[in-house]
């Protein structure tokens, strides 16, 4: 019989494997809702172990199958998958638990035919390690990017912009568990977990049980609206709001604030006011694609342009994203992300302020976008980020509002967010 966390995992990943869903949506999706706390934490465990370490499970699968996985059929790959991580990394899991659970998968999905192949891969897999594993023909490139469990494109582009040892120590952490926060409205007292290394109204609950009404963000995403520095009685626009976080956290700061959010999906808006709280009666949702020119009459005194992007800085929370992502993907982003800004700029009122941000660090999607659009627009100029205001950082906050850019990294214990913050003189 098939164990209620694994029966969860198999479905979870062969979701993300068939269509495009997001592991850490459905894990808290209503498919996970029953599961006790024990099972829930060993089906986030398989669930996000394969995906983060997805190709070199693929390898193992290869090399102790004699096959390519990618013949196999979906159900076969995810199972063989989840057996593997079992065997080599969670060492409380019995061997022939890991074995019997993922034969199972398959007969339950009516892949029987498959049983016999899955158990004999799984039986001859060892924990011998990867490198005594790796023919001797084996190029250094491929070795790290199964090592590192990271596209090799993507590698190559983070030693590019970031040197050897620092993109090695983002891929590590990316293979890691991430570091868990919830946001703390002003004034509030909490007492749960500790405090946040760079951010005051944050704690830190890694291991810990969240409380619903205290909203689950990283500490990179929780400075970004505050970059916006709103005032009370101000009009702002979040361009593009889904799902909500940084929309909730503008009307949490400024009690007098005036916000329309904005996104292209209606059903994605409904679900922001539930994140609103006590300030949604100054909220309003408007759907509307971006990349257009922006159908409001009036000038906003504050915008914020949290882009879609590649989301290479959020890897370590949506591990999918690194299989998904093609480098030519980013040049199409890119493109995106100058028509949202540049219509954004156009309904910023004189003396206002605009943060355009993204959770990438490709500097196609960051720098680079904003140069573009600036270019030839004499009337906006970027601010150097120690004129803001920072006294929501900690001392050792302090040290990221540096210059023209906002830009975290993995290996700083947050995540990767890009931020660049404008005015209109």
């Amino acid at each position: 019989m098939l164990t209620p966390s694994r029966e969860i995992a198999f479905k979870v990943l062969l979701r993300v494997e068939r269509e495009a869903s997001f592991a850490a949506e459905l894990l808290h999706s209503r498919l996970a809702e029953k599961l006790s706390p024990p099972d829930r934490a060993l089906a986030q465990e398989i669930v996000m172990g394969c995906l983060r370490r997805q190709n070199q499970l693929d390898w193992l699968a290869a090399h102790f199958s004699g096959r390519a996985p990618a013949r196999w059929d979906a159900e076969v790959r995810v199972a063989v998958r989840m057996g593997i991580y079992q065997l080599r990394y969670l060492e409380r899991v019995p061997a022939p638990a890991a074995v019997d659970q993922s034969v199972e998968a398959v007969k339950r999905a009516r892949k029987a035919s498959a049983a016999g192949l899955v158990n004999a891969v799984l039986r001859r897999v060892t924990r011998e390690p990867l490198e005594r594993l790796f023919p001797a023909e084996m190029g250094p490139a491929e070795r790290r990017t199964i090592r590192l469990c990271h596209p090799g494109w993507l590698l190559e582009r983070w030693e590019r912009s970031y040197g050897a040892e620092r993109a090695e120590a983002i891929a590590h952490l990316n293979n890691e568990p991430p570091p868990v926060f919830i946001r703390v409205p002003p004034g509030a007292r909490v007492e749960i977990g500790r405090p946040c290394r760079y951010l005051r109204d944050c704690r830190e609950i890694t291991g810990l049980a969240p409380e619903a009404r205290y909203p689950v963000q990283d500490q990179a995403s929780q400075i970004v609206p505050r970059l916006v520095a709103a005032e009370p009685g101000q009009r702002a626009l979040d361009l593009c709001a889904a799902p909500g976080l940084k929309s909730g956290a503008l009307l949490d700061l400024v009690a007098g604030l005036s916000l329309i959010a904005c996104d292209v999906h209606p059903g994605r808006l409904r679900l922001m006011r539930r994140l609103a709280g006590a300030g949604v009666e100054r909220l309003r949702l408007v759907a509307l694609d971006g990349t257009r020119p922006l159908p409001f009459a009036v000038a906003f005194d504050r915008v914020l342009v949290d882009a879609p992007c590649s989301g290479t800085g959020t890897i370590r929370r949506n591990p999918e994203i690194k299989w998904r992502l093609d480098e030519d993907d980013l040049p199409i982003l890119a493109a995106k992300q100058r028509w949202l800004l540049s219509n954004a700029l156009d309904s910023l009122a004189p003396g206002g302020r605009l943060v355009y941000s993204t959770c990438s660090i490709e500097h196609e999607e960051n720098q680079a976008v904003v140069e573009a659009v600036l270019e030839g627009r004499g009337e906006f100029r970027l601010m150097e980020l120690e004129r803001l205001p920072a006294d929501f950082l900690t001392e050792e906050g302090r040290t990221l509002l540096r210059g023209r850019w906002f830009q975290t990294l993995p290996d700083l214990g947050l995540d990767g967010f890009f931020a660049a913050v404008m005015e209109r003189v």
